[in-house]
């Protein structure tokens, strides 16, 4: 498991929900990227024509990875410290304290989503008409049911983020 420098008053179940939320993207990415380099995932030709991959659609599967990554990334902030405090790279803000509800507000409008997003993906699959041999269909779920997790990992941890925080006495 990777190494978090979590903030001393977080507990441990914290820490893994929030490592547990920033990796559950990282197989559905890999699989993105494995279709952009146009390495077979077991789909048929037709699906890689409609995803235009190889080719410009790699583009746009390089670029959802990378963005749901870094959104997924965020959630390690919310154990971190800054997340609790806007990082010295960030001008205008370096060293001021993040508002809770500012934290709060976001990582848990990204729960919901990432949620929803997760039982949508569960219809559609169920429901799909993807053409492809037996493994790459299978392949795509394995891939993808871990963002299952995200939603509600990343809620348990901006709850216990906004507890943390809103208990923490202010600084002078």
């Amino acid at each position: 498991m990777p190494r978090v420098n979590a903030l001393p008053d977080v507990p441990r179940w914290a820490r893994i929900a929030a490592i547990g939320a920033a990796l559950s993207n990282v197989p559905s990415a890999l699989w993105r990227v494995s279709i952009a380099v146009g390495i077979p995932v077991g789909l048929a030709q037709s699906e890689y024509d409609a995803m235009g991959a190889p080719g410009w659609g790699s583009f746009a599967l390089i670029t959802l990875s990378v963005i749901s990554e870094f959104f997924a990334f965020l959630a390690l902030g919310l154990v971190q410290s800054w997340g609790e405090t806007w990082p010295r790279w960030i001008p205008c803000l370096r060293g001021r304290r993040v508002p809770v509800m500012l934290g709060t507000g976001v990582a848990g409008l990204g729960a919901l989503a990432t949620t929803v997003f997760g039982a949508l993906f569960v219809y559609t699959s169920l429901n799909a008409d993807m053409k492809g041999t037996t493994w790459g269909i299978w392949l795509l779920n394995i891939t993808y049911s871990p963002l299952l997790l995200w939603g509600p990992l990343l809620g348990a941890v901006t709850v216990h983020y906004y507890r943390r925080r809103m208990a923490a006495p202010m600084p002078a």
